[in-house]
C-alpha cells in the first residue's frame, strides 16, 4: 500500500508573492485497532510543514493548527467539500512569524495585525472528514478562499 499520498493544495506566501498550487504531502496515520475498519479510508497526516517558512523543525503536527472553513457567512448550507487553512504556530528561533502579505493584500483597508495571519498558509480541500478523505483544490477554489480571508483573521489570537 502507498506510504505517501500528495493532494494539490494552495500557498499563500508570506512574502507577498501570489498564491500558488502545491502539493500537500500526507502520510499514513497510526491508528488503534479499534478504530480500524473495512468500511472508512485510513487516516492520513498531513504535512503542511513541507512549505512553511522559519517553522520549528521536528515537532511535526505540534509546529501548526488547522482551522476548518465549512461555510461562508451568510450561506446556509455547507459546502460539500470544505477547506482546512494549515498555519504555523511553532517559530525556529521563537519569534512570531512574519504577516502574510498575500493576505494583508486581499484584507486591504480590513487588515487588523492583531488577527493577522502569519507565515506561509496552506490550504487543502477535504470531504467529509479532513483527514481521510482529502481532494485536491485548484485555482478554481481562490475566489472562494479570498472571500473568506477578506473578513476573516487568524483564529486562536
Amino acid at each position: 500500500m502507498e506510504q505517501i499520498v500528495n493532494f494539490k493544495a494552495i500557498l499563500f506566501p508570506s512574502d507577498g508573492r501570489q498564491p500558488t498550487m502545491v502539493p500537500l504531502m500526507t502520510s499514513l496515520m497510526s491508528i488503534p485497532a479499534h478504530h480500524a475498519s473495512y468500511t472508512h479510508s485510513p487516516s492520513r497526516m498531513p504535512h503542511p510543514e513541507v512549505h512553511m517558512d522559519y517553522i520549528a523543525e521536528g515537532l511535526g503536527p505540534r509546529a501548526w493548527k488547522y482551522h476548518l472553513v465549512e461555510a461562508l457567512d451568510g450561506m446556509n448550507r455547507k459546502f460539500a467539500a470544505p477547506y482546512i487553512i494549515f498555519y504555523p504556530v511553532v517559530s525556529r528561533d521563537g519569534m512570531p512569524f512574519p504577516v502574510n502579505k498575500a493576505i494583508q493584500e486581499i484584507q486591504g483597508s480590513a487588515f487588523i495585525e492583531s488577527v493577522a495571519w502569519r507565515g506561509n498558509i496552506v490550504v487543502a480541500k477535504y470531504r467529509e472528514n479532513p483527514f481521510t478523505s482529502m481532494i485536491d483544490a485548484s485555482m478554481a477554489d481562490f475566489p472562494i478562499l479570498k472571500n473568506y480571508l477578506l473578513t476573516h483573521g487568524c483564529p486562536g489570537h
